[in-house]
């Protein structure tokens, strides 16, 4: 009945060719099946054109075979399952029968007339691939989709386009091999596994590497470039800090190239340097500031610094840092705090505002006749003189709870039925009136520090206009007079203020 089809032969796709195919070219019909063009059905059953009958077809990678039945015509000869298994086997199918598919389909076929199409008849055992080791980046350390402006329901103060990760971060975890399986296809042959080497990702700098994960070496940005993971110490921004970017908090040195949009805020776990004018809602760095055009604020600006600050002028702001602080310009209306020096170039002005500087003032001119008065204090600690405000605010609180107290006492008088009362409020009157000694000697003490840098002196290489008030340790002078090129210092021995010519 025919010559049985190769092994190596190439089978016809899944997808069923138009109309019924009975003709007398079929493999059991004493011609060679393997000139039969690739995606053309195969009939089973060779006989008379009304008898039923099985179409196959097969998928390209041999691993299925597919039928569709259909019925006799009349009293024509109708389908037996065991007459296309028996065909079957002749075109070589032998692994993976699907017996019970058979068997419906052609009960199903010759009770009901109905051509039934797509019916599997055999399958064959796919192979599994073998799947090397890699290690699988962390999908925590993913952004999402960036979208600027675009929802009015997040808060883009606080979208960041960095991954921030910290020292012993896990980056990526180490996914082990899995064993791959041969196949085997309708025709018995065995299919080879395969391997598959999956794209992992290699730690690179600043990261450590073990037997089972890859981390973070610092505090640092995260960076993946070409599969190698990176974790950098600094945070370079080439453009601008606005809804792109929103809120910078990064633990080390922070550089900035474009401008920073109102209303963000920077905080650095190391150095800060931007590259253009500052327009500062809040700033806060560990160590240096510096900005190469000036600082604007709007009135509630805040900068803390915790090493040096250099800059060309500051604006409307409150300033503050641990060492010296540098201007080439001018500081207008605002509040700059220096533990150790400010110094600015000889055009530099001081307009408006207070100025605490804990070893002095170098500039070229303080104040001027129509401008706001400006304030210099000198040889104070300001922290302490803030901590020592905050205490006498406390005091006059206490003093006043103190009062209100007595007087209800004494409007109780010594015959009050509620003794329970009575003694609660004596209770409370000696509570505050403790807490008023340790608030007063908390007091003595700042005062014994709050002059901390008698050496301390302004000096002005211009002119210090009138109406400027000087204090260096607590020992004002009052400008009334203009004052030119001229050093301020405390003179311990007049304990006054003395004004002497600039060498």
């Amino acid at each position: 009945m025919g010559t049985n089809v190769p092994t190596n032969q190439k089978t016809p796709s899944r997808e069923p060719a138009a109309g019924r195919n009975v003709g007398k070219s079929s493999a059991l019909s004493g011609e060679d099946s393997s000139e039969n063009p690739v995606n053309e059905k195969i009939t089973l059953l060779p006989g008379g054109q009304n008898d039923g009958n099985v179409a196959v077809h097969f998928t390209e990678d041999n691993l299925e075979a597919w039928g569709d039945f259909y019925p006799p015509v009349g009293n024509s000869r109708p389908l037996k399952a065991d007459s296309i298994a028996g065909a079957l086997a002749r075109l070589n199918v032998v692994h993976g029968l699907l017996w019970e598919n058979i068997q419906e389909a052609a009960g199903d076929c010759n009770m009901n007339r109905k051509i039934c199409k797509n019916i599997v008849l055999a399958r064959g055992d796919p192979p599994v691939k073998e799947v090397l080791e890699y290690f699988e980046l962390n999908p925590n350390l993913k952004l999402p989709p960036a979208d600027p402006k675009g929802n009015a329901q997040i808060d883009y103060h606080t979208f960041s386009p960095f991954i921030i990760v910290k020292k012993g971060q896990i980056l990526a975890r180490l996914r082990g091999r899995k064993e791959g399986r041969d196949g085997r296809d309708i025709y018995g042959n065995v299919i080879t596994h395969g391997t598959i080497r999956p794209e992992g990702v290699s730690g690179g700098e600043h990261t450590k590497t073990d037997g089972k994960f890859i981390y973070a070496d610092i505090n640092g940005q995260f960076i993946e470039e070409k599969n190698v993971l990176r974790v950098q110490s600094s945070l370079e921004i080439k453009g601008a800090v606005d809804y792109h970017t929103g809120n910078i908090v990064f633990p080390g040195d922070i550089s900035i190239e474009g401008p920073v949009s109102d209303g963000f805020k920077i905080y650095s776990g190391g150095s800060l340097n931007i590259k253009q004018t500052f327009d500062v809602t809040e700033a806060i760095t560990k160590t240096d500031l510096v900005v190469s055009g000036g600082i604007i604020g709007r009135g509630r600006a805040l900068v803390k610094v915790g090493g040096a600050l250099k800059t060309k002028f500051i604006e409307n702001c409150k300033v503050a840092s641990r060492k010296t602080i540098s201007v080439d310009a001018d500081i207008i209306n605002s509040s700059v705090y220096a533990m150790e020096r400010i110094d600015m170039g000889e055009k530099g002005m001081i307009l408006g505002g207070e100025i605490y500087a804990v070893q002095g003032i170098k500039t070229g001119g303080i104040g001027k006749k129509s401008g706001r008065a400006t304030h210099i204090h000198c040889g104070i600690d300001f922290t302490a003189l803030q901590e020592k405000e905050k205490l006498n605010y406390n005091l006059r609180i206490i003093g006043a709870k103190l009062a209100r107290l007595k007087e209800l006492l004494e409007a109780e008088g010594a015959a009050s039925a509620d003794s329970e009362r009575k003694t609660k409020m004596e209770e409370t009157l000696k509570r505050l009136e403790e807490e008023q000694g340790k608030t007063t000697a908390a007091i003595t003490a700042i005062l014994g520090r709050l002059n901390s840098f008698d050496g301390a002196c302004v000096e002005a290489l211009g002119e210090i206009a009138p109406g400027t008030l000087i204090e260096i340790c607590q020992v004002a002078l009052f400008v009334t007079e203009p004052l030119r090129h001229v050093k301020i210092r405390l003179d311990r021995s007049l304990g006054k203020l003395v004004g002497e010519p600039l060498g």
